[in-house]
């Protein structure tokens, strides 16, 4: 099944903004949802802010406000970034959510929203054909401040068909 629709945390934007990849995100969808919460975190430190200016004058991306908490996402005492990112994906069960947060992981694995991170938006991109190298893109996203471990690094590159 193809991915088409997406609803976007703060870490995935903040590291492909930082790394220069995120013109990978329109690429790869049809529509990318920011809930405001989301776009507050982000744009409170301005080279965050330059590094994503691109991003967000895409008519792909949408910032989407008044986005209603239900008491299953509250329970799990997550950030507002990702409670946003994961209300939203349940009232829009089209949607993937793209986040990094562990505990949001498995929030949105219990609610059964469909999820992927950074890494996996790396990893489609390869498999579409739309970035060349996982391993190049991968250390940006590093050199950006994502943190992955080396074996975790040479497990996707295997993934994406890379020695």
């Amino acid at each position: 099944m193809r991915i088409e629709r997406v609803v976007v945390n703060a870490s995935p934007l903040i590291c492909l903004c930082k790394s220069g990849l995120s013109e990978i995100l329109p690429e790869l969808f049809a529509d990318i949802v920011v809930p405001a919460r989301v776009y507050q975190e982000i744009t409170i430190k301005e080279d965050i802010t330059r590094a994503c200016r691109q991003l967000f004058s895409q008519q792909e991306v949408k910032v989407i406000s008044a986005i209603v908490i239900p008491s299953s996402v509250m329970s799990w005492d997550l950030g507002e970034g990702e409670s946003s990112v994961l209300a939203y994906a349940l009232n829009h069960p089209e949607c993937w959510v793209v986040i990094d947060d562990l505990e949001a992981r498995k929030c949105a694995a219990t609610l059964g929203c469909r999820y992927t991170g950074t890494v996996g938006i790396i990893l489609l991109a390869k498999r579409r054909g739309l970035i060349s190298s996982a391993k190049d893109c991968l250390t940006k996203i590093q050199n950006a401040g994502l943190w992955l471990s080396q074996d975790f690094v040479r497990e996707i590159c295997l993934k994406a068909g890379e020695q």
